[in-house]
Parts: structure tokens; C-alpha cells; sequence
């Protein structure tokens, strides 16, 4: 990463957020993220992080046209704010149609993906894959911006590979057609989440737009998130991949922002237990198919846990909430007195 002057102010990032006619009142975002974050997890981040926004895990407009019914990842809680709810196609007729019903659903903002970069996704010209085609991206914005009455934005990356690095103009053109935030990730699509986020991209980005511009990639803790700011000038900070067996991330770096106050990092006992009410909300959220999906949460929360390689390779086999009980009461019981 270098090393970054920690001298941001903390009252700029205190402040509240307009992002077109929505008031944010915290600048640290929750990242959408495939496979997790869903309705229980995104609880758990805002016991942490009342006040940030979180969003859905992304959602296919071509899937949804053609559904019978709202797929779980559209399950939007009563009274959960504020809320974003991500859409991923490269056809502006079905993200439109998309859009409309996510609105419907309970969406205060809605974000494009044009940024993942997953083989799946980027090869039927979603994600990242609209970064070579910035018409046709351009579009879509405008075309969504005019169908809903909330705030359109877009995530993306810095470009398809080193040789395409095309962010700026791309940005440009996302608020020209109707984009009223943009989140960067500081990788290009070539990289995946391998090397270092390039953040100084995000610093050209900002002094180029007059739309909010959030800092995505490598946001692991309190520091990374001053280092980022304080290089990037950007205006808040999405946090993804740090979140996984840690959803008090977001609440903690929010915190600091807010008071200068520095909140410890979960201990093993803490995380153990946040394990365990992870798996028991997912199971009683979706039943069996929660439990299987509660496997790989519960590997992340141990992974610093004392006799985490047994107790890991353990979780990632369960078969009931009652076994994922009964080891980590055994897990807790074994760790020293001060943990």
C-alpha cells in the first residue's frame, strides 16, 4: 500500500451524504456481495452500523424477467434503511423492468454492477464487461435514471486490464447519463483481487467528478480506511471482502469516523458466538439450504480462533445447528480465561 499520512479529518467524514434525494448518514457503505449478503447477514451489520447503507446481493434483470417469483435475494426487511438493492445485465429494457420492481420492493437506491469481474457474469456482458462498451453503459444509467424516482449509481472497476484503463471517461460519462454516486473499485478486471488496490485511480476520479465518489478495495480496517481517504479525498468508503466473518466492520470504522474513538477488534469468544447466532438465523431464515450456506460463514468467523484449522475443517462439514452448537460451546470452553 505504501504508507499514507492518517490526518483526515474526522468531522468531514461525520457529515451527512446526499446522494440525489437520499440523506446518508454515515459515508461507510456495505458492499453488495454474491453468496452473502443477504437479509440475515446485512442484520448483523447493522446492529454494528445502524445509519450505513447496505445493499442486496446482485440481482440478474434477464433472471428476473424470467422468474415466477422474487428470488430470496430481493427479500428486503420491513423497515431496513437504508437499503440498495444491486442489478447486473448489459440489456437496458430488463434492467429497466428491474429497476421498477426493485423501487417496488423497498429500494431506496439503485446500483448497476459493472464491475464484476466473474467469467459467468462478464461473458453474457454484465459487470465489468460494460467498462468496453461505455455507450451501451451510458444507456443503461439514463434509461433506469428515467424509469425510477430514486438515486441510480454504479459500482465498477478501473478498467478491463492495464491496456484498458478507462475509468475517467467512464465515470464521466456514468454522471452525464444519470448516475448520482459511483464506487470504485481500484482494480481492473484482469487483476480480480489479486495485488494492491490502486487507489490513487480513485483520487483522479474524484478531482475529475462532482457526483459522490466511494473508495472500494483492501478496506480491512480502521487504517486502511484513513490511508485510502486520506490519499483519495474520496467521500466515503464501501467495505467488501473484510466484512466476511466480521460484519462489525462497517460499525467499527464508522464509529471512528464519527467520535475518533478506536473500538477493539471482536475477540475469539466474541466472534465464536457471533458464529453461532449466524448460523441459527440462516437456518431459520431459509431452513437446510441456510445451514449449507452457513458453512462458509461460520470458517471465516474461526479463522482466528485458537485451533481454528480443526475446528474449521469441522464447520465446513455441517449437518445440523445442533453440531454447530455443540462445537463451538466446545470451541469456547477451551479458549484461555483472557479471550
Amino acid at each position: 500500500m505504501g504508507s499514507y499520512a492518517l490526518c483526515l479529518p474526522v468531522s468531514m467524514m461525520a457529515q451527512p451524504l446526499q446522494v440525489g434525494s437520499v440523506t446518508l448518514h454515515s459515508r461507510v457503505f456495505q458492499s453488495p456481495l454474491a453468496g452473502v449478503t443477504d437479509r440475515v447477514f446485512r442484520q448483523l451489520v447493522r446492529r454494528f452500523a445502524p445509519d450505513s447503507l447496505s445493499y442486496t446481493e446482485m440481482v440478474s434483470a434477464t433472471g428476473l424477467h424470467y422468474a415466477k417469483e422474487l428470488p430470496y435475494v430481493m427479500d428486503v426487511g420491513q423497515g431496513e434503511t437504508p437499503i440498495g438493492i444491486q442489478l447486473f445485465d448489459c440489456r437496458p429494457d430488463f434492467l429497466v423492468e428491474a429497476a421498477v420492481l426493485a423501487q417496488r420492493e423497498g429500494a431506496q437506491i439503485i446500483d448497476i454492477n459493472m464491475g464484476c469481474p466473474v467469467n459467468k457474469i462478464t461473458k453474457n456482458g454484465g459487470g465489468s464487461s460494460l467498462l468496453k462498451d461505455p455507450r451501451l453503459a451510458g444507456e443503461i444509467v439514463a434509461r433506469v435514471a428515467e424509469a425510477v424516482s430514486v438515486p441510480v449509481t454504479v459500482k465498477t472497476r478501473i478498467g478491463w486490464s492495464d491496456q484498458d484503463i478507462n475509468i475517467l471517461d467512464f465515470a464521466q460519462r456514468m454522471a452525464d447519463s444519470g448516475a448520482q454516486l459511483i464506487t470504485v473499485h481500484a482494480r481492473t478486471r484482469a487483476q480480480g483481487f489479486d495485488g494492491p488496490a490502486r487507489w490513487e485511480w480513485i483520487a483522479r476520479v474524484k478531482a475529475k467528478l462532482t457526483i459522490p465518489v466511494i473508495a472500494n478495495g483492501d478496506i480491512f480496517s480502521i487504517a486502511a480506511a484513513q490511508q485510502c481517504l486520506a490519499l483519495t479525498g474520496a467521500d466515503g468508503v464501501m467495505c467488501s471482502r473484510g466484512t466476511m466473518g466480521n460484519p462489525g466492520l462497517v460499525g467499527q470504522i464508522d464509529h471512528f469516523f464519527k467520535t475518533g474513538e478506536q473500538l477493539p477488534d471482536p475477540s475469539p469468544a466474541q466472534r465464536l458466538r457471533l458464529a453461532r447466532e449466524h448460523i441459527q438465523l440462516l437456518h431459520g431464515y431459509k431452513g437446510q439450504r441456510g445451514l449449507q450456506q452457513s458453512r462458509k460463514h461460520a470458517t471465516w468467523y474461526v479463522k482466528s480462533v485458537p485451533g481454528a484449522g480443526l475446528l474449521r475443517g469441522q464447520l465446513a462439514r455441517l449437518e445440523s445447528v445442533a453440531q454447530a452448537e455443540d462445537l463451538i460451546e466446545q470451541a469456547l470452553q477451551t479458549l484461555p480465561p483472557d479471550l
